[in-house]
């Protein structure tokens, strides 16, 4: 017992490892109880037992052991670092659990198996057990086979790797132990469940009595796919849909699953048989032997290795090579039927790897099809079908439309026929129209042949790609056959079963699913043809093409022309048809000896055929009446002149034939290059070239001129085609037939030629490059240097758009082609067009054995004829012969100087043969590569430079494709690897799409990366982010899974590094080609998402993969899932700490993972792929979204407001400033809809949100923290200020000091807004930590702790000092100190408050404080509240425009009845209303004394003034900024940048809520809008007006910006515009017009238009039509400082301004001036001054242009003065006829006023109108300016008077109103605030007389020109308020 005791005192740890077997006993019961029980995954407790594990399960004593497993399988089920331990655990349970006689103990150890399998152990488990099918003991084969069953019929053929299986499952069969073959036997029908008749290949070698039995079992089992029952932790959203499914009644399919089953191969299943060691040693002496039967032997030999169903891979060059001479050249049938056979099971056994071979034996069994025995021709036809397979039809079709013009028809039927079987293996993806154009050219011809065989064949290869593409898409093709042909064809269709026998429905259902590289996606399954059919069908041919237009693999990417066709019609039918539509004059005058009836004759014509109807017009005809005598010969040249006109007009309007051009084209070719008709001549050619294709003109033109001997004519011809080259575009030019033109001129005796004929070829150098100077290597040099030289001149430049022709709508079908082609050079379209040489007769056998001599001399020479062979035929077509074995074998030559050679050629050969060059890629490409592992560095780079020269001419998709890129980065050579891995790195990048078989390349990238060599490890860690970029982190993550666990962690560290580093990938080629014809092409319908992105115009970006209609339609949507009570569990669950606590430093992957499960369930798919994508270009799109559903979507987003906060909390991480300034834009909108809908945030939405907010306040960028504090104000309105007080207080302990600092701002904004109520816990312990950071060594955040603690002091007073108990003595002096600096300040603290944190706010981030907008009134403490209550009283009101007042005149002014209600009008004390008049004063004169004083050094009285605009006193700084404009030198120094930085300053002052609760915010208003006109009249006008555009412009893109700040801007603007006649002369317009431009590319027209308002488009076209005015065409020569002018929106608009400016007529009305008279005719009839009047007295009715009518009445008056008025205002009110003649008085008062005083108002409207809350608002007058308080009395006098109340008072006695409704007008500042203290004044003394309060002295009725007069009134006005 002793011993017991001892034990029981150890920790469970210890007893576990105990060596007593009862001590085991009892610490496993204890570890079991305690795993039970810990919660966190993440315990540190955990990490105790992670050694002991395996000890659990392999305990020596049988009753312990039983415990152990239990714990052990509890551990594991529970702990987050049991995964570590699977290898040993499952190697522990196989080897001592397994073989336990104790059902229980296998029972566990199963169960401890399948839950590693759980936590995504799968391939560690799978290993363990396939290793224990080796076990001796049979008990423990036994119950591993039992585990896999059980896994695989549990997890799936997705989680378990079932190649491993299978590839033992036979040898299980053969076992002596019959436990062992029975488990074997339900394991295979497990496994058959899942991947049905692919299991049968593996198993067909077994016993077959047990394969029988095996039949019998699989026949039993249902027809319907198993589905996956338990789920990985990762695939919990498919654990829930399955339990769905099973309550739902289960019987449920899941596509997946059954999709699952049929994509297993079979082939995937096989080992792999190496059978090239296997071939008999004499084999090609045999198959060279004389005798049949030896050869026969051999075959046979090979046939038999053959069989096997899969094959290892190596060189079988030499194999294919003697299989295809025996097809090819053995006269024995039944040998080649032998020979077929082989390859066929080399193809099919091969797979990929067999396509390098592919291109050289599908000639050779094309050609062999002329055997008629049908066992030849069926063994043929298995062998090319098996090669097929292998490769593409892309890469075959090159040989197979050589053979479709044999004149033997059963090549020609074989062909057809094999064709049709191909397509069955397509889809529309594959089977792209430009490969389907020259097979179906072949077609045509084969429809009509004369032997039944071919055309069948025909029929049914046409039936099976319709059947493929669909109709619409092989149509335009067919265009020429009757309708019986068409029905066969459709017939053929009918019939045609696709791969699989299912219909073309499923084919693209399936073609959707499968992970084709996502270039083409097909539509929707629906019996409509795939997505890109629809575009084929402009692109056919319509009517009568040229089918054969092109032949090459591509088919050229000419677009087609609608090509009319019409028969030569006879002289007579002519001029009968044209009897019909001409004059008969005309017809008579044609050919009149007189040439003025001949000219008139022409006139007759010409407007003939100008109103003829297109469809009417008989072209023909018409233009051989042209031509009819004198026709061409014609000696009048404006007969002529005409004549070609007319041409020109024909071809333009009708339908314009080539035929007709024929008639014509050589009269015009003789008159180009006459001096007066050259110019019309070459119009007309033109327009024919846009009737007929400009190919085929320019073709005709040429020959014709060159027939002649008019060396003019010729040398004006070449000068049109280059010019018609760059209106058309180049696409479809025959360059061959030009080149031999070109060549012809070149060598003219004419100087005029010659040059015609360079100018021309530099314009071809535009479109074709480099590849064009081949054709002239021959010329003389003289003549080459010249050519040079134009070519040069041509470098860099691109080619123009196309404008003409039919390019736009090409580039819009050809869309796709373009796409396919993107990774060829950009020359490659013209490459195709270049004449090229069949070499292939040349390469002869005698030179292929040259190159392969033993003698290295011999070999050397066999190189240097194939040089000197490919340097002869410039461009060589793919067709080689057998020169690229021979090549391929000399890159391994033993002699490296023969290899640069070899390279040097294969490079020749990559230029010479351009991009038909990708067929050799696998046979001649791959070869290359293997040279980079060469030991010496020249033959490396050689090799390196040839594989670059390769890429170039044919893209990189060839490359990747298939195994082969991987078999060279498997070979163990460093010098390979690290070259490989370099060139993939810089290649890979640049790619957009790459085929998904890079795959194979991650084994061995992940092997480099471990590599001994340190250059391999280094290029494989740069290479892993561009893998990543095209494979993804995902699927790269979970290829480490069959590493070793050591290996796994060391890559897994170093995907992560990758994956911060991987590149975006590279945005998409513009659809146009190089013709750049896009813009005509109609943009496809976007998604809500994509509509956000491309308004913001993203360049440079990621183009929009193209999506199916599907995807479109999915984003259509909404984008969040309301879940009821979701939010309600999730914040159980984390109360519970089920999940994770958001509450970290960093966010680990956990955190991530664990949100993005979370959000899984309330987001749209689309959306959550977005959120969680790696590129943070997918961030701003999600955002975007998010953004334009929110108003839509506000329940939803509340919904999941938790985890759309959290996810933003990550995105505060991120280092991309764009996605921070698009989630800032997003929180800021998000907020305010909370607080609009009064939503308030819970604990668990602002704890994860709100201390990640604040570690961004930090920022270093302006900018951002701008934003945030933003952000923090609307805060305070969704959760309390209280709270979030608490939060700012955690966030001034940060090391960040801007952060300390702006959070010690906020604070003290908190405090101040809210008052010491927000102060927690307590204010005492708050105020003290606030004050620590006085003593920071940071002077921001001293400053800021001085700030806060001083606001606390206005608040509070001196309890302050109590509050923050002992400050050192530096510490107190600074604060005592700063309160009495703002002591002098803030007299009123309370009153003050929001100039107070203007004052604190640091002078760059003034606008911060100042945009916040007061807390609700509620809130707001003691005597802010007092104050605010005394201001409710109308008695004790402060000197405003109450609203009160507003609202009552208004209901009494529209209601005349409600008489009784009057006195309380009376009641108000109109003087009060006067009381602003007293403010402006010290505004303006504050710091005069000092300035006076200092006025005599300069530079002292500047320092001072900008001392003073920092000032934190608003008035001294308002006023110092006034006094610096007020000196027109210094105002003319500030910079645009400055300037716009003080208006966007000035203006949000304005427009800020607050300033209106301060006391005298009105006078402050006014100053500031005093300010802003100073501004725009002192500052240099070029920086103002630059400004305001900038200003305007970044106003307009902003969202969360309000709209009056752009309507403010605009009004400056406008006022700028009135200044521009007297400022034009000072104004840098080059500068002007670039500011415009930049805002028109921001905003082009249709964008503006698109607005809410169009005032910025009516503000724009304004400016550019007065500068247009004021300076004419001139206007055209200041657009120096714009790039790209011809493509600016703004060149074309001043073009049409400046165009149109000489047509405006003088009667406009020009309102807006000062002088806007109507002007109309003297003598204007009745009717029409009854119409001018109506108008003007309409206007006069209508509110919003009372002013205007009234000034166009008075003005009418002035100019009409017997005009009788009377009848217009008979039927009126008394009130609207006195109101009418006072308008008028008032109007002519302020005429005569004009000559003395310009009254100016500010250009900026009063700012009460934003401010009186509620329905209603302070009026406004027709020029949207405040009406002042005169026009209150004015209007108070007229309701006295109407209601008798009033006393007799003259209207002459009544202040004139002239400046308050008049237009704002250039005038000082002094005077201004004269005129309106006169008018208040007057109007004020006014009421008082009607008092008897006072006794103002007698006025002047002329203003005070001087400022000391002004201090006097206000004097006056004082007293008499006192």
């Amino acid at each position: 017992m002793g011993d017991d005791s001892e034990w029981m005192k150890l920790p469970t740890d210890q007893k576990c490892e105990h060596k007593v077997w009862k001590a085991r006993l009892n610490g496993y019961e204890e570890a079991l109880k305690l795993f039970q029980r810990i919660e966190d995954e993440k315990s540190p407790e955990w990490g105790k037992y992670l050694g002991l594990i395996k000890k659990f399960v392999t305990d020596s004593n049988a009753v312990a052991q039983l415990k152990g497993l239990e714990a052990a399988l509890a551990y594991v089920e529970n702990a987050h670092v049991a995964g570590k331990t699977t290898g040993e655990v499952v190697s522990g349970v196989v080897s001592k659990v397994f073989n336990q006689p104790k059902a229980r103990a296998k029972e566990l150890g199963t169960d401890i198996c399948l839950i590693y399998i759980e936590i995504e152990k799968a391939d560690v488990v799978q290993e363990e057990l396939v290793k224990g099918l080796d076990n001796k003991n049979p008990k423990i084969v036994v119950a591993c086979v039992e585990t896999i069953r059980k896994a695989l019929c549990e997890f799936g053929s997705k989680i378990i790797t079932l190649k491993p299986i299978v590839k033992v499952l036979p040898k299980l069969f053969e076992s002596r132990e019959k436990a062992v073959r029975d488990e074997a036997k339900l394991l295979a029908v497990e496994i058959y469940k899942w991947i049905r008749d692919a299991l049968r290949p593996p198993l067909q070698n077994i016993n077959s009595v047990q394969l029988k039995e095996l039949e019998e079992e699989w026949v039993k089992l249902p027809a319907s796919a198993p589905k996956q029952s338990r789920f990985l932790r990762s695939q919990q959203d498919l654990k829930a849909k399955f339990e769905q499914q099973q309550a739902a009644g289960g019987d449920e399919v899941d596509g997946d699953d059954e999709e699952c089953a049929q994509q297993v191969d079979p082939y995937e299943l096989l080992e792999a048989v190496e059978i090239l060691s296997k071939v008999p040693k004499d084999f090609y002496e045999k198959i060279e032997a004389k005798k049949w039967q030896e050869r026969k032997e051999a075959l046979e030999a090979l046939e038999s290795l053959t069989k096997n169903l899969k094959l290892e891979n190596g060189d079988y060059g030499d194999l294919v090579r003697a299989l295809k001479k025996v097809i090819g050249k053995d006269a024995n049938v039944m040998l080649v039927t032998l020979a077929a056979k082989c390859l066929a099971g080399l193809a099919s056994g091969l797979r990929k790897k067999f396509g390098t071979y592919a291109s050289h034996v599908v000639p050779t069994i094309l050609e062999k099809f002329k055997e008629k025995k049908p066992q030849v021709v069926q063994a043929l036809q298995e062998a090319i079908d098996a090669v097929f397979l292998t490769t593409s039809l892309q890469n075959l079709s090159e040989d197979i439309l050589a053979v479709m013009d044999n004149k033997n028809p059963s090549i020609k039927q074989q062909a057809s026929l094999f064709l049709a079987r191909s397509f069955c293996h397509c889809t529309p993806s594959t089977l792209p129209k430009s490969l389907l154009k020259p097979f179906c050219a072949a077609f045509l011809k084969q429809v009509n042949d004369s032997a039944p065989e071919v055309r069948d064949a025909a029929f049914e290869a046409l039936g099976t790609a319709m059947k493929v593409v669909g109709e619409k898409a092989v149509n335009p093709f067919l265009t020429d056959l009757d309708k019986l042909k068409l029905d066969k064809i459709k017939e053929c269709a009918d019939k045609v079963e696709l791969v699989g026998g299912k219909k073309v429905v499923a084919e693209k259902e399936k073609s959707t699913s499968k992970a084709q590289p996502p270039v083409e996606v097909p539509a929707k399954p629906a019996s409509a043809p795939p997505k890109k059919a629809p575009a084929a069908k402009p692109a056919g041919p319509p009517k009568k093409a040229k089918p054969v237009a092109a032949v090459s693999a591509k088919g050229k990417k000419t677009s087609e022309v609608k090509e009319i066709v019409e028969t030569e019609l006879s002289l007579e039918v002519c001029e009968e048809k044209s009897a019909a539509v001409l004059p008969a004059s005309c017809m008579q005058m044609l050919d009149s000896a007189n040439w003025k009836e001949r000219l008139a004759s022409m006139e007759e014509f010409q407007r003939a055929v100008e109103q003829m109807d297109k469809s009417e017009m008989p072209c023909q005809a018409l233009v051989r009446m042209l031509a009819k005598k004198p026709g061409w010969k014609e000696t009048n040249f404006q007969v002529m002149q005409m004549k070609l006109h007319i041409v020109g007009l024909i071809a333009q309007k009708g339908n314009f034939s080539k035929t007709s051009a024929l008639v014509v084209l050589d009269g015009l070719v003789d008159k180009v290059g006459d001096i007066k008709c050259g110019v019309k001549a070459k119009e007309a050619l033109t327009a024919i070239g846009e009737a007929c294709s400009l190919p085929w003109t320019a073709e005709q033109v040429v020959s014709l001129a060159f027939a002649q001997k008019n060396p003019k004519n010729q040398a004006e011809a070449l000068n049109w085609l280059a010019n018609a080259m760059k209106e058309f575009g180049f696409s479809g030019i025959n360059v061959k037939g030009f080149i031999n033109n070109v060549k012809t001129a070149l060598g003219a005796t004419n100087p005029a030629v010659r040059t015609a004929a360079i100018a021309l070829l530099g314009v071809m150098y535009l479109y074709m490059g480099p590849p064009l100077r081949m054709f002239f290597e021959d010329e003389k040099p003289a003549l080459l240097a010249q050519i040079d030289s134009e070519f040069e001149k041509m470098q860099g430049q691109s080619p123009p758009a196309s404008i003409r022709g039919f390019s736009k709508k090409g580039a819009e079908d050809e869309g796709e082609e373009i796409e396919e082609q993107e990774d060829e050079g950009g020359s490659g379209d013209f490459m195709d067009l270049l004449p090229r040489t069949d070499i292939s007769e040349k390469v002869t056998s005698e030179m292929v054995s040259k190159i392969g001599d033993k003698n290295w001399k011999i070999r050397k020479e066999g190189l240097e004829e194939v040089t000197a062979i490919i340097s002869e035929a410039k461009f060589i077509q793919p067709n080689v012969g057998e020169l690229p074995m021979a090549l391929k074998g000399r890159l391994n030559d033993s002699n490296k100087i023969l290899v640069q050679q070899t390279l040097s050629i294969l490079q020749q050969i990559a230029t010479a043969m351009g991009p038909a060059l990708k067929q050799h890629v696998k046979n001649l490409g791959i070869p290359i590569i293997t040279v980079l592992g060469d030991s010496k560095a020249n033959v490396r780079a050689a090799a390196l430079t040839t594989l670059n020269a390769w890429v170039e001419q044919t893209g990189m998709k060839e490359w990747l494709e298939g195994e082969d890129l991987s078999e060279e980065l498997k070979k163990e050579n460093p010098f390979l690897r690290q070259e490989v891995l370099a060139w993939l790195a810089e290649k890979l990048p640049t790619l957009r799409v790459v085929s998904p078989d890079l795959m194979f390349c991650v084994p061995y990238l992940y092997a480099c990366l471990e590599d001994r060599n340190g250059d391999v490890r280094k290029k494989a860690q740069d290479a892993l982010p561009t893998f990543m970029m095209h494979l993804s982190y995902e699927k790269m993550l979970k290829a480490t899974g069959k590493l070793k666990p050591a290996s796994k962690d060391q890559v897994v560290a170093m995907l992560e590094k990758a994956r911060a580093v991987m590149p975006a990938k590279p945005a998409g080629p513009a659809k146009a080609g190089p013709a750049k014809a896009a813009p005509s092409a109609p943009p496809p319908k976007a998604s809500p998402v994509s509509k956000h992105l491309s308004s913001q115009n993203v360049l440079g970006k990621k183009a929009p993969v193209k999506t199916s209609a599907k995807d479109e339609e999915d984003k259509s949507g909404p984008i969040f899932i309301m879940i009821p009570s979701g939010k309600e569990q999730r914040i159980k669950e984390e109360k519970a700490l089920k999940v994770l606590k958001w509450n970290f430093l960093t966010p680990r992957d956990e955190y991530v993972e664990q949100l993005k499960n979370q959000m899984s369930t309330c987001l749209a798919k689309w959306l959550q792929d977005e959120l969680f994508h790696f590129d943070f270009q997918h961030h701003v799109k999600a955002i975007s979204a998010m953004i334009e559903h929110m108003e839509d979507e506000k329940e939803a987003t509340i919904s999941c407001l938790d985890l759309i906060l959290k996810w933003f909390t990550l995105r505060f991480f991120d280092t991309n400033t764009s996605v921070l300034m698009k989630a800032l834009e997003y929180l800021k909108l998000l907020f305010s809809m909370l607080s609009r809908e009064n939503y308030h945030l819970n604990e668990f939405e602002a704890s994860s949100f709100i201390p990640y907010l604040i570690l961004k306040v930090g920022e270093p960028k302006d900018v951002v923290r701008k934003d945030v504090r933003a952000i923090l104000t609307m805060l305070c309105k969704v959760y309390p200020a209280s709270k979030v007080f608490t939060f700012l207080m955690e966030g001034t302990k940060s090391k960040n000091s801007k952060q300390r600092a702006e959070c010690l701002e906020e604070l003290g904004c908190l405090i101040e807004s809210y008052g010491m109520n927000v102060c927690q816990p307590t204010p005492a312990k708050s105020l003290k930590e606030i004050a620590i950071h006085i003593g920071d060594r940071d002077t921001s955040v001293r400053n800021a702790a001085l700030n806060t603690v001083v606001v606390v002091y206005n608040v509070c007073g001196d309890q302050v000092f109590k509050l923050i108990g002992n400050l050192s003595e530096k510490d107190m002096s600074m604060l005592e100190e700063r309160i009495k600096r703002s002591a002098k300040k803030t007299p009123a603290a309370p009153a003050r408050q929001v100039e107070e944190r203007a004052q604190r706010a640091q002078p760059g981030n003034s606008n911060a404080s100042l945009m916040r907008k007061p807390p609700p009134p509620d809130e707001v403490p003691n005597k802010l509240n007092q104050a605010r209550a005394q201001n409710a009283h109308v008695e004790q009101s402060p000197p405003s425009i109450t609203k009160e007042f507003q609202l009552d005149l208004d209901m009494i002014e529209n209601d005349h009845t409600r008489v009784s209600e009057l006195p309380d009008l009376v009641q108000h004390k109109l003087d009060e209303l006067l009381e602003p008049v007293m403010i402006p004063e010290p505004k303006m004169r504050a710091v005069s004394p000092q300035f006076d004083d200092l006025h005599n050094s300069t530079a002292s009285t500047i320092n001072f003034v900008i001392s003073q605009v920092a000032s934190g006193d608003i008035n001294a700084s308002i006023q110092a900024l006034a006094q610096l404009f007020s000196m027109e030198s210094l105002a003319r120094e500030a910079s645009m940048g400055v300037l716009k930085d003080l208006m966007h300053g000035l203006i949000t002052l304005m427009l800020d809520a607050r300033v209106e609760d301060i006391e005298d915010g009105q006078q402050l208003i006014r100053s500031v809008n005093l300010l802003v006109v100073r501004v725009l009249e002192k500052s240099d006008q070029t920086n103002i007006l630059s400004a305001l555009l900038v200003l305007l412009q970044d106003s307009l893109i902003s969202t969360a910006g309000s709209p009056k700040f752009s309507e403010l801007v605009m009004k400056c603007l406008w006022r700028m515009i009135r200044f521009l006649p007297e400022t034009i002369g000072t104004i840098n317009l080059d500068r002007i017009l670039l500011d415009v431009h930049n805002f028109m590319k921001v905003f082009p027209k249709e964008k503006l238009k698109q607005l809410k308002s169009d005032v910025p488009h009516r503000t724009l076209k304004t400016l550019l039509h007065t500068l247009c005015r004021l300076t004419g065409a001139k206007i055209l020569d200041h657009m120096s400082m714009i790039e790209n002018k011809n493509e600016s929106e703004l060149e074309s608009h001043l073009r049409r301004v400046v165009k149109h400016s000489s047509n405006l007529s003088g009667t406009k009305s020009d309102r807006g001036t000062e002088k806007g008279a109507i002007r109309t005719d003297e003598k204007m009839s009745k009717a029409k001054v009854s119409d001018i009047l109506s108008e003007i007295f309409k206007k006069i009715g209508s509110k919003e242009n009372t002013k205007e009518g009234l000034t166009e009445l008075y003005e009418y008056k002035q100019k009409y003065s017997d005009a009788d008025l009377e009848p217009f205002l008979r039927n009126t009110s008394q009130f609207f006829q006195s109101y009418v003649e006072r308008g008028l008085r008032m109007i002519e008062s302020e005429r005569e006023g004009k000559g003395r005083t310009q009254p100016s108002n500010p250009v900026i409207p009063q700012h009460t109108t934003d401010y009186v809350s509620g329905s209603s608002s302070v009026p406004l007058n027709a020029n949207g300016e405040e009406l002042k308080p005169a026009v209150y009395y004015e209007r108070l006098k007229i309701l006295r008077q109407r209601h008798g109340l009033e006393n007799n008072t003259k209207d002459d006695d009544r202040p004139p109103l002239t400046s308050l409704l008049s237009k704002p007008s250039v005038a000082s500042s002094t005077d201004m605030l004269h005129s309106k203290l006169t008018q208040l004044k007057e109007s004020r003394e006014h009421y008082h007389q009607e008092q008897s309060h006072s006794h103002s002295p007698s006025r002047s009725s002329s203003p005070a020109t001087n400022l000391d007069d002004l201090k006097k009134r206000l004097e006056r006005i004082k007293s008499n308020r006192q």
